[in-house]
């Protein structure tokens, strides 16, 4: 007598369970970063998150205890973005000039995305002590990793000598500042203003004379 197939399990496996998880917070964190973005830190609420994602706002905390939590984690991935771009270009080839056009290009790009945004328009104050500053303290590490390739460059020739934190200071604040004025809805792409950003930095305003 053979004996039948066991039944399927009405409850989703555990690894599906966490897979779903996953995609859950995701959508959390996206929706609260745009709200975030539109309308400030302040005025969003997580009577607003809840109520973009047709939940309620108990089912929020199933996935963050609290608004800070929330928006720590968006700063924390914009941050770590312009933090991956910097440790990439360290191992890059070429010289310092080289490596700093291709950490500003891609640094300008993630300054274009929701994370990225976030970052720029979020004031400090409206972190929790704890979160500021651990917030305080990555922005500090992605400030060190530009200083040490605009030294780099210095070294080696390809960029003009000068002080390395003031030059890292007016870069940062000209691609942090994307964030401000960056509408999706414009003419350009993410791509093509940070091409025209980084343009305008290295080679300046001012017109030069052509090669006799």
């Amino acid at each position: 007598m053979s004996s039948s197939a066991p039944s399927r399990s009405p409850w989703p496996r555990p690894e599906d369970r966490d897979r779903e998880r996953g995609l859950k917070r995701e959508a959390v964190l996206r929706t609260a970063v745009s709200l975030f973005n539109e309308k400030g830190v302040h005025a969003t609420s997580l009577e607003d998150v809840a109520k973009a994602l047709n939940v309620t706002k108990p089912t929020i905390y199933h996935y963050f205890a609290n608004k800070d939590e929330i928006l720590f984690e968006c700063v924390r991935r914009g941050v770590e973005g312009i933090r991956d771009i910097g440790v990439d270009v360290e191992q890059q080839g070429g010289n310092g000039l080289e490596r700093l056009k291709a950490y500003m290009r891609n640094y300008a790009v993630v300054m274009t995305n929701d994370f990225g945004i976030c970052v720029t328009r979020t004031a400090d104050h409206e972190l929790s002590p704890e979160s500021r500053a651990r917030f305080r303290e990555m922005k500090r590490e992605t400030d060190t990793l530009i200083r040490r390739v605009v030294e780099q460059g210095m070294r080696d020739g390809s960029i003009a000598p000068g002080d390395p934190r003031l030059v890292t200071f007016t870069l940062a604040g000209a691609l942090n500042w994307i964030a401000r004025w960056y509408d999706p809805r414009g003419p350009m792409t993410p791509e093509e203003i940070a091409d025209g950003c980084v343009a305008t930095l290295v080679h300046g305003l001012a017109t030069r004379d052509k090669e006799k």
